[in-house]
């Protein structure tokens, strides 16, 4: 399942509020503690956070006739 900015948020919002319950696109998930909470929500945050595994960066040439 890839995780969105929508995740985090959610799962965010939770922590805040102290509630163990989140729902997460399609499913709901009931955490047993604000530590598994946190796991959780470090492992979302990076995967939002890691760049495509190209890169993404794009490279651009010029070459001129003169």
């Amino acid at each position: 399942m890839a995780f969105t900015q929508t995740d985090l948020d959610a799962i965010n919002a939770a922590i805040a509020t102290g509630a163990k319950r989140v729902r997460f696109q399609t499913h709901e998930v009931e955490y047993h503690s604000i530590a598994e909470m946190l796991r959780a929500r470090d492992v979302i945050r990076a995967e939002i956070e890691t760049p495509p595994a190209n890169g993404g960066a794009i490279f651009a040439r010029y070459e001129s006739d003169y």
